[in-house]
């Protein structure tokens, strides 16, 4: 009996050495993961409360407003004007009318830089990309579309606005890439603003080493209201340059929003990707004018006035494609002396993990 009083406290010391040794730091996971000990990107919804970081995530997350106007040329069928014949002569002898209409376009962007002088943006460079001309042609005798042009449009100016920016908030294409879709805006600054701009400050990761599973946030402006959802990544380096697709439902305005993925827990956020487009078709309907009101509509009455025909977007709910962070960063590096050129230096935003 008193060997076994003896042991008694060995054996709580052998204990509490082994529980001392096998504990987890509690505040480890909260370091950012270094070089030699980066983890893989977790797969499970986050075991802490992350909602002060997301917060913080946030206010560098701004709705972008783009708006193309356009000087519409019309003809007479009976001109039979070809595009190649257009020039202002032209216009002036067969164009029959001229009108103004603007194309409209809205999106995520990320504020990336800011130095009190200049501030720069991150989106898809289709919410952005206007055509410079928008031709239609008249129809022949066999219905198919002939070579005579029916209207000429121009585009005489475009803006590009964040509505909480300094300097009515209007931005500029620094750079621009339709086939990687990426933009960057940007402006100098007349002033330093009075309230501070908050500039994405997490280092960008890996998409290539994203797994069927891995748990993603999403930031963006769907229907010009600032979103956060969460979703799960499918089809991981799918194309070897580490494209991916996520289950995330999204609407119209969610392009350009970031796709933060965490790497050995909360709150190891990385930048993985940037939402791209989302899965859809398209039909044709025939509309009324856009100025048509619904006083005007009367079902015991046949229309008889013009109708156009539109292009409409039907959204597949559920999936979406992602830009990869690998793809992003090469563009960077790409254009690194243009930027430099333009007063811009996205070192920190590239280089963050490094």
């Amino acid at each position: 009996m008193k060997a076994k009083n003896r042991l008694l406290p060995f054996i709580l010391a052998v204990l509490f050495l082994f529980e001392s040794c096998s504990s987890t730091d509690p505040d480890s996971r909260l370091k950012a993961p270094g070089a030699e000990d980066r983890g893989r990107y977790d797969s499970e919804f986050p075991n802490r409360n992350c909602s002060k970081q997301l917060e913080e995530i946030s206010e560098s997350i701004k709705l972008l407003n783009s708006v193309a106007y356009y000087r519409t040329i019309y003809f007479s069928p009976e001109s039979h004007v070809e595009r190649s014949m257009i020039n202002s002569e032209a216009i002036r002898k067969y164009g029959t009318r001229i009108e103004y209409m603007d194309n409209t376009a809205s999106g995520t962007a990320t504020v990336i830089f800011y130095n009190f002088k200049r501030v720069a943006v991150m989106t898809c460079a289709h919410v952005v990309n206007f055509e410079d001309t928008l031709v239609t042609y008249f129809r022949g005798p066999d219905g198919g579309v002939s070579k005579y042009v029916q209207s000429y449009a121009v585009k005489e100016r475009q803006t590009n606005y964040i509505a909480d920016f300094p300097d009515d908030g209007e931005l500029d294409i620094i750079s621009i890439n339709p086939a990687l879709d990426v933009a960057i805006l940007g402006k100098e600054l007349s002033h330093e603003p009075d309230e501070k701009i908050s500039v994405f400050s997490y280092p960008l990761g890996e998409a290539k080493e994203l797994e069927w599973g891995s748990f993603v946030y999403v930031f963006g402006y769907p229907m010009g209201y600032k979103t956060l959802t969460k979703a799960i990544v499918s089809s991981p380096n799918r194309d070897k340059s580490g494209s991916f697709i996520i289950d995330a439902v999204f609407n119209r305005g969610f392009s350009g929003g970031i796709i933060l993925a965490v790497r050995n827990g909360i709150p190891n956020f990385e930048l993985v990707g940037m939402i791209k487009a989302l899965f859809a078709d398209y039909e044709y309907v025939v509309r009324p004018p856009k100025d048509y009101s619904i006083e005007q509509y009367d079902p015991l009455v046949p229309y008889n006035k013009e109708l156009y025909v539109e292009r409409r977007m039907n959204i597949k709910y559920g999936l979406s494609k992602a830009i990869p962070v690998e793809s992003i960063r090469q563009y960077f590096i790409d254009n690194e002396s243009l930027f430099s050129s333009r007063g811009y230096n996205f070192n920190d935003f590239v280089n963050k993990n490094l």
